[in-house]
C-alpha cells in the first residue's frame, strides 16, 4: 500500500466520523420574575422550537433589586416552563441560584418527541375516519 492511498483512506474515515457526529449547541432564553403571560407564552414557544430542532436550552431568570429575595418566584416560572415543554424536552440541570440569576438547562427528549408525534398521527387518523 502506498502512502497516498493510506492518507486518502484516513481522511475519508475522519470525514465520515465528522458527518455522523452531530453538534449540539446551547441556546439561552432569559425570563424575568414579573414576566407577562404573552411574553411567557412567546418565549416558551421559542424554547419548544429550539428543543424540537435538537438544541439544548439554558433558561435564565434574571433578578433585579429586591427580587433576589424571592427566589420562589423564579423557581415557579422554571417549573411552569418545564411542565409546558415536557412533550419535547426534559430537565437536564435542575434550577439553581447563581448570584442574581437562576438557571436551568433543558435537553431534547427523543422518546417524548416520538410519542408526541405518534399521538398526533393517531388523532389525525381518528379525525379523518369520522
Amino acid at each position: 500500500m502506498d502512502y497516498g492511498k493510506f492518507k486518502y483512506e484516513t481522511s475519508q474515515r475522519a470525514k465520515e466520523s465528522r458527518k455522523k457526529s452531530g453538534s449540539v449547541s446551547l441556546k439561552e432564553m432569559k425570563y424575568r420574575p414579573k414576566i407577562g403571560q404573552g411574553d411567557f407564552d412567546t418565549k416558551t414557544a421559542a424554547v419548544g422550537k429550539f428543543l424540537s430542532e435538537g438544541h439544548k436550552v439554558k433558561i435564565t431568570i434574571m433578578f433585579r433589586g429586591r427580587e433576589v429575595f424571592h427566589p420562589e418566584l423564579g423557581r415557579e416560572i422554571l417549573e411552569r416552563v418545564a411542565v409546558l415543554i415536557e412533550n419535547v424536552g426534559k430537565v437536564d440541570q435542575f434550577p439553581k441560584l447563581d448570584g442574581r440569576n437562576m438557571t436551568m438547562v433543558l435537553s431534547p427528549d427523543k422518546q417524548a418527541q416520538l410519542k408526541n408525534k405518534n399521538n398526533d398521527a393517531e388523532s389525525v387518523d381518528k379525525s379523518n375516519s369520522k
